[in-house]
């Protein structure tokens, strides 16, 4: 029970990495806020791990805000928040990568960022204490070609996250991210392409264990980051990735 007494939201839980976060927290014994676009998916989640759901689109500052009084007059308190929420645009020439997608992709995972924090941090700063976890990418780390404007967004989340993590120490607040690996999630054929047997193979090839990352395996080093056993770990970008950017 390393999270018992402990309030948390997670967007994009509603499905892929940001369920099998929320599930591990709730195991943890978190109250959980399931924010994801999807209603009817935060719904299912947050009625399995006894949350509460909350439809949210995070690139717009009305949603967000309004996410983040429901958190708090759900649960008296935010003490952690994950910005898991994240789209890619489809492998594809930088230069033919349309407007429309780009600003998208950077609205969803680098300007969720900010909304979030502008929404989130002055109460985590009020109650002097608080975890922020960013999901990032390898992507930001060693980047894949044919997705540049995506592994762009994740390198800002990345450099958000440090920032961040200097900024709020003295509040009390930490801020780490972290990088997976390709995994089994509805982005999965986005990064793909398309998803058969031989682009699996190629893909899994530049993985040293072999295996795309699971929910499960984001939920358990998301929980150590989001923990008290991490008190003293803020500004780090941990991949969870299989040796992929070794």
């Amino acid at each position: 029970m390393r999270l018992e007494g402990k309030s948390a939201i997670v967007t994009g839980g509603g499905s892929g990495f940001g369920a099998g976060i929320a599930r591990r927290f709730a195991q943890e014994g978190a109250k959980v806020m399931v924010a994801d676009i999807n209603m009817a998916a935060a719904e299912e989640i947050a009625a399995e791990v006894s949350g509460v759901a909350c439809q949210v689109d995070v690139a717009r500052n009305d949603s967000v805000a309004a996410m983040a009084t429901a958190a708090i007059e759900a649960f008296g308190k935010v003490d952690i928040l994950v910005n898991n929420a994240g789209i890619t645009h489809l492998p594809q020439p930088m230069e033919e990568v349309s407007e429309d997608e780009f600003d998208r992709v950077l609205a969803v995972n680098a300007k969720s960022v900010y909304l979030t924090a502008r929404h989130l941090v002055g109460h985590m700063k009020a109650n002097g204490a608080g975890a922020i976890l960013n999901i990032a990418s390898t992507a930001g780390v060693s980047p894949r070609p044919r997705l540049n404007w995506y592994n762009a967004s994740k390198g800002w989340m990345i450099t958000a996250t440090r920032a961040m993590a200097v900024e709020l120490a003295p509040a009390g607040i930490r801020v780490n991210a972290l990088n997976p690996v390709a995994g089994e999630t509805p982005l999965l054929k986005s990064f793909m392409g398309e998803d058969t047997p031989e682009v699996r193979a190629k893909f899994l090839s530049t993985i040293p264990l072999g295996r795309f990352s699971t929910p499960e395996d984001m939920g358990n080093a998301a929980l150590f980051l989001c923990s008290d056993e991490a008190s003293m770990v803020t500004g780090v970008a941990m991949e969870v990735d299989g040796g992929r950017c070794i």
